[in-house]
This record gives structure tokens, sequence and C-alpha cells, in this order.
């Protein structure tokens, strides 16, 4: 089993302020972590690459990637939205949190990998086709999904998500969309306030009350999830990776643990060896508790190199 590891932390200088939880520091605990536990040394360990833009403008309004790109300030911030901001740095971020999935696709599709994880930040679920939310500039999972559409002729993409928050931006790319099968479990009701009675046949809601335990979670993910990508039989599998789920962590109210993101990464490597030779890409979303983030990513990486 070979796993690469795509970050682009050594050049990684997108910082806000000390105490917004969207920080430098979060790629810092998972590296950190992977030392601590001697697995760094057994990954494929890859610089990311910037995007290049045509891969942005096949995923987002092409007004609104010019946007974000003419929006970069020289010097201060500037609020995109309500939580989205920008500094000098943020778009060199952006740009090379999307070519680390872009990288990731081409490695794992040319079979150099048998999967990927990115580490890579600001995260991207949030942000729709043509919509800055939630920490995110360009949405990075659907970026390499619709390049592995558009550039490896990929029919049948699914996309899992297991951050506390649901994933609007990539349901709002990909929704209707018959190449692509999203599934998203999330804290319900709760930031961005998606509505699980409205969706598409391509789109899986599995809304989770606060509280949640990782028993509920295994259950919920158990009948919703797994029969419906056998069912679909695709042909990659990408994870929104986000672990703010964690019971240690204080943006969401569920209360996983990391054997829990174990669990479910053991679920996807078994369906990805069935459909898909064992293709994954997964790619970093939400995590903001430092230790537990690099717990919990810890896990999720010694599942996807099946040290079991």
């Amino acid at each position: 089993m070979t796993t690469a590891y795509l970050s682009h932390y050594k050049c990684e200088k997108h910082k806000i302020d000390p105490e917004h939880p969207e920080s430098p520091f979060r790629l810092g605990a998972i590296q950190d972590r992977l030392i601590s536990g001697q697995l760094l040394d057994y990954l494929t360990l890859i610089d990311a690459q910037a995007v290049e833009l045509e891969h942005l403008y096949d995923t987002h309004s092409r007004n609104y990637v010019d946007h974000i790109i003419s929006s970069a300030p020289l010097e201060g911030m500037i609020e995109l939205d309500a939580e989205t901001v920008m500094t000098p740095h943020s778009l060199n971020a952006a740009l090379y949190a999307a070519g680390a999935v872009v990288q990731a696709v081409d490695l794992v599709m040319d079979k150099k990998v048998e999967n990927a994880f990115c580490a890579v930040r600001p995260p991207g679920h949030h942000a729709e086709y043509a919509k800055s939310m939630g920490f995110c500039f360009f949405n990075n999972v659907a970026v390499g999904a619709q390049y592995a559409i558009t550039h490896h002729g990929l029919e049948r993409i699914a996309i899992v998500d297991f951050d506390v928050h649901h994933g609007n931006g990539t349901e709002d790319i990909f929704q209707g969309n018959r190449n692509v099968l999203f599934a998203s479990s999330y804290q319900h009701p709760f930031y961005p306030y998606s509505d699980p009675g409205e969706s598409h046949d391509n789109i899986i809601h599995i809304p989770l009350e606060a509280g949640t335990n990782g028993e509920t979670f295994r259950m919920a993910m158990s009948n919703q999830l797994l029969s419906a990508l056998d069912a679909f039989r695709p042909e990659l599998i990408m994870i929104s990776a986000g672990f703010d789920a964690h019971k240690e962590d204080s943006l969401g109210q569920l209360r996983l643990g990391a054997d829990d993101y174990a669990w479910i990464t053991d679920q996807l490597v078994v369906a990805a060896d069935k459909h898909c030779d064992g293709k994954i890409v997964s790619v970093l979303e939400g995590g903001y508790h430092l230790d537990a983030l690099g717990r919990a990513a810890f896990q999720h990486i010694r599942s996807l190199m099946k040290l079991r």
C-alpha cells in the first residue's frame, strides 16, 4: 500500500489572526502527530503545486474565480463574507490547496500511489459555484472531482463528506450531476443550515442531531452510505475529511472519537478496493482542536495505509 501525503505546509502563510480557528497550526498539528507516531517516513511526501486556472474555471463560475483573484489584498485583511477573510497570503494558499488535489488525482489515476491525503488549507467544501462561504474560497474536492471527469474521463466519482458541517458548496456544484454521488454527514440544524429535505437523486444527506456519538454515526453511515456506494460502483472515491465532529472540537456538538474516523475510513477503503482498485483521494476540511485534529487525522491516514 502506497499513500501519498500532499501538503503546502512549508509555504503556508495564510494567517488571519492567532485566535482564529482556521490557522496554519492545523497543518503543523497533523504533521507533528505523524512524526511522533512514526508514520511520516512511510508516506510518499509531495509538495503541492498551485492549481492551473483552467481547472478552477471548470468548477466555478469564471467571474467568481476572477473576482477572488482580483480581491486579494496587498496588505491588511478584507472580508469576502461574514466568515471568510482574505489576507495577502490567502489567495496563494487557496491556489496551492486546490492544486494539491489535482496532483493527487493524477497520482492515483496514473497508479503511482494507491491513495492520497491532501493536508491543505483553507478548506473548500462550503465554496459554492459562485460564492465563498465558511473559510472557503475554492472548493478543493470539487475541483479535483471535476478534473478527474474532464481529464481522466471518469464517469462515476463518489464524494464522502464527514465534516461536522454540511458540504453545501460541493452539493451546489454537483447537484443533478449523474457523474457524481455526493454524501454528507453533518450536525443538523447547524451552519450552513442546509435543508436535508431538499435534494437531488445524486445527493445523500445524513443529518445528525447535536450530541450524536460514534455508535449512532456508524449506524447512520452503514444504513445510508455503504449500500449506496455499492449501487453506484465508483471509479474513484474522494473524501472531504473534516475532523471537527470530534467530541473535543468546540466548533460543533457531535461526539465522535478518533476511532470513529478510523472506522469510516476503513469502510471507504473496503469500498474502494471492491469497486475502483483502492483509488481514494482524501482532502482535509475542518478540524480546529489541534490535538484532536492530529489524533483523528493520524487514524484516518493510518487506515488509508491499511495499518490495522
